[in-house]
């Protein structure tokens, strides 16, 4: 149990948290919500003993384990797969044990050491480990690769996979999809489903939040409120909260003004002076209600387009790709894109698939290898992508950018414009240098929303953005009169503004006849049986030639494969039928009469005897599990190299 006590909490000046109370149980998942600046991560790094708090105290069972995600980027040569093992703490700890009493004889040592390895399943942590890095997008071949080799967002899923290794009661979560791609979010989704500890989430994705969490703690006004259910029943109940409060506070109001009235009119008339001051005193007494803060500080809408031509972007028989020492590096193969006035897309794919590429390709040619693009005269793009942050000049401020756009429009309807992104009071005129990412992502989609554009291309534009901003955001985007193409890992931003979906798939550009559901249950039947066996149909942009090859390498594809891919789903079953049987014999065991009852010793035995032969079966299919799935993927890399 989790247990928190009167806790305030302030970093410098500034309150965060005042006397806050509340408990979180075992198998309880909590989604943590607030502004930017609320104190959410502060409450994190109090948990982790990294602050302390100014009043209250919060307790843990002193032998629970809390897990969190690592910031810092890991590096060295150690091997991705032994860098993850490190997460289970214990595990570590029982090995060099083990390595000692070896290395010294000590075989009364061994004899207690070898018995909790297997207690806490250390013959099988590789194993566990590997299954991680695949859920988290690592290829096979990749286990091995030194921690070093891999770019800062692969560290990142490494920290995660550590994380997620240890065999934690608790489980901090800060933003844990920030650096995954939408199947990997899925992948983590289900996962943390099955979490068995107290599970605390830091997120601004709704959709992830509604698949993940069995609570929600809102931070408001210094105070959290707790709510029961997944976020879209938390929105339910706390606006029903909000709106009894609102009741309440004007009702309030109203005795107040009477009140006040009544002491107005008769405090200074000596017959009635007496009952005067005891409706001050009472008044005095009276909690008061606050209003009910139930307005978003964003405020903003995208300007209707000057003029919006029938066709806007047309590219034809193009490679996409980059220049790399003066060869080429295809990432997309020959494709077709046009996008029309009125067209709402949304761009699916892996990380690495090539979905910026295509992007940068749209919106200025840059990564356009060979082909024609074709842009109308009349088509003014706005693009939003995460490197624009950077270029905003941190010396000056957000009315000074916004300047250099507008002309010579008046200041104060410069300010109004900017007020609807919460850029108020001092913040306009203050340097954009000291501004968090999400407020710089806020001032990009200003100045690009100023220029009027009746094209978007937008690349993750709700990075950084916490909750209010992003429903603005799809609000605005859903009422824009443009044609727009959307880079997401936000399924509701996706879902509340998209018309129809494309996806960047093995260097291919397909159009997706599915929804946004479905893509990911076609992503995972690629996985097990290849894209003849998925079920939603696809429609290449490719030339005849090219078809015909794609023909007969899917045919040599399906032929050679097969037997691997039998193999692995075989595999896959037998993981899960045991795993099944492990889940229901450990519930058996939880039964205190079988240690205590003296005539059920028979049959605790038999449990025990089962649990291990179950336990070794779980073992082998694991390690099955593990070959097919490196034999598959070394196969077909053999055939698509050939």
């Amino acid at each position: 149990m989790l247990n928190l006590d009167n806790i305030s909490l302030r970093r410098g000046s500034k309150l965060l948290l005042e006397k806050v109370s509340f408990q979180i149980h075992r198998g309880q998942r909590v989604g943590l919500l607030g502004a930017n600046g609320s104190g959410k991560s502060s409450m994190f790094a109090m948990l982790l003993g990294e602050i302390d708090a100014d009043i209250g105290e919060f307790s843990i069972n002193p032998n629970d384990v809390l897990a969190h995600v690592a910031q810092q980027s890991p590096s060295g040569e150690q091997s991705a797969i032994n860098y993850v093992m490190d997460g289970d703490k214990r595990l570590r700890e029982i090995q060099a044990a083990i390595t000692v009493a070896e290395n010294s004889e000590d075989s009364e040592a061994l004899h207690r050491l070898y018995p909790e390895l297997d207690a806490i399943d250390g013959y099988t942590a590789k194993q566990r480990a590997a299954r991680l890095l695949y859920g988290l997008g690592f290829a096979a071949t990749e286990y091995e690769h030194p921690v070093g080799s891999f770019s800062g967002g692969w560290r990142m899923r490494l920290n995660l996979a550590q994380a997620l290794m240890c065999r934690s009661d608790i489980l901090l979560l800060d933003e844990p999809t920030n650096h995954l791609d939408l199947p990997t979010i899925i992948w983590l989704e289900r996962w943390l489903k099955r979490y068995q500890g107290i599970l605390l989430l830091i997120s601004h994705d709704r959709d992830f939040l509604d698949g993940v969490c069995t609570r929600i703690a809102s931070i408001e006004h210094q105070t959290i409120h707790l709510y029961s259910g997944d976020y879209s029943q938390y929105e339910r109940q706390r606006a029903e909260r909000l709106s009894q409060q609102q009741s309440s506070f004007v009702k309030q109001q109203a005795e107040i003004k009477h009140i006040q009235s009544y002491v107005d009119r008769f405090r200074y008339k000596a017959s009635k002076a007496k009952q005067a001051q005891a409706r001050l005193k009472m008044m005095e007494r009276m909690t008061i209600i606050a209003p009910a803060h139930v307005d978003s500080p964003f405020h903003f809408q995208f300007f209707k387009p000057e003029k919006m031509p029938l066709q806007l972007l047309k590219i034809e028989a193009a490679r996409a790709g980059y220049i790399v020492a003066d060869e080429e590096l295809e990432i997309i193969h020959q494709f077709d894109l046009r996008i029309s006035a009125g067209d709402r897309i949304g761009l699916l794919g892996v990380n690495g698939a090539g979905k910026s590429t295509l992007v940068k390709a749209l919106a200025d040619g840059s990564t356009l290898l060979c082909g024609q693009r074709e842009l109308a005269k009349e088509c003014r793009i706005g693009y939003f992508a995460q490197h624009q942050l950077e270029q905003l000049h941190l010396d000056e401020s957000p009315f000074w950018h916004l300047q250099q756009l507008a002309g010579n429009t008046p200041p104060q309807k410069l300010l109004n414009f900017l007020g609807g992104f919460d850029f108020r009071g001092e913040r306009v005129n203050a340097p954009v240098a000291p501004l968090s990412g999400g407020e710089k992502s806020r001032l990009v989609l200003a100045l690009l929303i100023w220029q009027r554009p009746n094209l978007l291309l937008l690349d993750e534009p709700t990075n950084h953005l916490d909750m209010e901003m992003r429903q603005a955001l799809s609000l605005a985007l859903a009422e824009y009169e443009g044609a727009l193409l959307v880079i997401s890992h936000d399924r509701h931003l996706l879902r509340s503004v998209c018309d129809s979906l494309i996806t960047v798939h093995d260097n291919q550009l397909l159009t997706f006849a599915g929804d946004l559901d479905s893509w990911a249950a076609w992503l995972r039947e690629l996985e097990q049986g290849g894209q003849d066996n998925a079920s939603v149909v696809v429609t290449k942009s490719v030339n005849k030639k090219n078809r015909q090859q794609e023909r007969k390498l899917k045919a040599r594809l399906r032929q050679e494969l097969q037997p691997h891919r039998q193999k692995l789903k075989k595999a896959e079953s037998e993981v899960e039928k045991w795993g099944q049987q492990q889940g229901s014999l450990e519930k058996l065991l939880q039964d205190e009469d079988l240690y205590t009852d003296a005539g059920r010793e028979t049959e605790l035995k038999q449990l025990l005897q089962q649990q291990a032969t179950i336990g070794t079966a779980l073992k082998a299919a694991e390690m099955d599990w593990i070959d097919a799935a490196g034999q598959l993927e070394q196969a077909e890399a053999k055939i698509l190299s050939a």
